[in-house]
């Protein structure tokens, strides 16, 4: 089963301004943000989503003003230059995990099931959570930990991983949660999806395909074009509203002749819009979810 999709009508009613627009899904998963896209869509209007996971492309949706790309978002551009399309109304991503992957026990992506290490959104890609487990060198391993997962033992996780692989191959969730026994069980169900986390987001190269996807999402959309993003954990909404305020993710934006920073976007509300309460009740994994609205300068 796929997850309800979060912000379902408070993203889409900030997406759509144009009923005979092109808009793009870059997360389709089980389909929810574009079935209530296309239900504001003229006949004329258009929508193309995006999934690399071979699972997501079950929930086609059958409309002819609708299209599924297989492909990974950071071939966002050129997938859709294939079809003749340049420009956009809007795009939408909701980046996070669908319950259906966390379900499916074999993918590896769950921190209650025992399967093997694996976490590829794409099972098609050879990089798996086993891989890194297993063959990545020490201080690359702490830097995931620390930099994904906000682990400040990352060197000492990294150590232990080292370690024991030495003795036996590292094979399955089980056996990596096993290493780490001695954490508090008061404390297990953060850390783990701390640890988690953080090989998910190297196996899937997640932060930099962002990036990418948000670079050509600028490049894409038209003058008053509008970018909606849902995040769900500090790393992905800093780069996200970094991006949103100066079209950058590090360094110092240029300033005109006034000193005025040059700007990507309008933001439509300053601050992150959050799901209230009865959302939260409703559908536990909307906790954490931030969503931004930017409308292309």
């Amino acid at each position: 089963m796929y997850h309800n999709p979060v912000l379902l009508k408070k993203s889409v009613d900030d997406l759509v301004t144009n009923p005979d627009g092109i808009y793009v899904d870059v997360t389709f998963g089980g389909g929810g943000h574009s079935r209530e896209i296309l239900k504001r869509l003229s006949p004329k209007g258009r929508l193309f989503s995006f999934d690399q996971d071979l699972d997501a492309l079950k929930n086609t949706i059958e409309d002819e003003r609708f299209t599924l790309i297989n492909q990974n978002f950071r071939f966002l551009e050129n997938s859709l230059l294939v079809y003749g399309i340049n420009k956009v109304d809007g795009i939408l991503a909701d980046l996070g995990v669908s319950s259906h992957q966390f379900d499916e026990a074999e993918r590896g992506f769950s921190t209650r099931s025992n399967a093997p290490l694996d976490m590829r959104m794409n099972v098609m890609q050879v990089l798996d959570a086993k891989k890194i487990i297993n063959e990545y060198e020490e201080e690359q391993l702490a830097n995931i930990f620390y930099y994904y997962g906000d682990l400040r033992e990352s060197r000492k996780l990294a150590r232990e991983i080292v370690h024991h692989r030495k003795i036996k191959p590292i094979e399955t969730t089980e056996d990596l949660k096993k290493l780490f026994s001695y954490i508090p069980a008061f404390k297990q169900n953060k850390f783990f999806a701390q640890v988690f986390q953080a090989i998910r987001i190297e196996v899937n190269q997640e932060l930099e395909v962002l990036k990418e996807m948000l670079l050509q999402a600028y490049k894409i959309l038209k003058p008053e074009g509008r970018l909606v993003v849902i995040s769900y954990h500090s790393l992905e909404d800093r780069l996200v509203k970094r991006f949103l305020k100066n079209g950058m993710f590090e360094g110092e934006p240029e300033r005109d002749i006034y000193g005025n920073y040059a700007k990507a976007f309008n933001l439509l509300q300053s601050k992150a819009i959050v799901p209230d309460h009865a959302e939260i009740e409703e559908n536990s994994r909307a906790r954490s979810a931030k969503m931004r609205v930017g409308i292309k300068i």
